[in-house]
């Protein structure tokens, strides 16, 4: 494909995604290449790694090509909308590879049913195995908001104002959702025991 013309490339980000709602595949390019770098960044924040970010990336731009139209310059603009779009890919992304840990970990139960060799420490095993899945039950009945926060902070290791810049919240609100969250999953602990 031929580089895109230079008139393109001095267009706003408004007037490119006018041109990508009407399918010009130019102007997608010039949109693309223009964000592609900071949208990559952030899917690689939140998913932690090379191909998963990758995928992200692609699911997102792809989403934006389809949806170009619907994009409302009042309402932002295109980059902080690009970043809403890679943040929830991402965040998707992360939710369907911990539903894949938990089948994963369903496989593993029935493997735990047979004898294990002897030089295996399967009680250690067995209570890191339980921990997981009484924190993955505790998860389960945190709201979105809570869940995403918590999955955030101790799954990707960001801190409190690196989410809320992720997440385009205030530092009080997403200290308030991981409180509330983790609170939460404290008082759903029987009494007197640890996750």
């Amino acid at each position: 494909m031929a580089p895109p013309s230079d008139h393109l490339s001095n267009l706003s980000d408004p007037a490119l995604m006018e041109r990508v709602s009407k399918m010009d595949p130019e102007a997608f390019e010039v949109f693309y290449d223009r964000h592609i770098q900071s949208a990559y960044a952030l899917a690689y924040r939140i998913v932690g790694s090379r191909q998963p970010a990758d995928d992200v990336c692609q699911e997102a731009f792809l989403s934006v090509w389809r949806s170009a139209g619907r994009y409302d310059a009042s309402l932002g603009n295109a980059r902080s909308w690009v970043l809403a779009v890679v943040r929830n890919r991402a965040i998707d992304h992360l939710r369907r590879a911990s539903r894949t840990k938990e089948r994963e970990v369903a496989d593993e139960a029935l493997a735990e049913r047979h004898p294990a060799p002897q030089d295996q420490n399967t009680e250690a095993t067995a209570l890191r195995h339980a921990a997981a899945g009484e924190t993955r039950e505790l998860m389960n009945e945190l709201s979105d908001d809570q869940r995403r926060v918590i999955e955030l902070s101790f799954y990707s290791g960001y801190s409190h104002s690196e989410i809320a810049s992720m997440l385009g919240l205030p530092l009080g609100t997403v200290k308030a959702r991981m409180n509330r969250g983790l609170a939460r999953m404290r008082s759903a602990l029987p009494a007197g025991g640890a996750a």
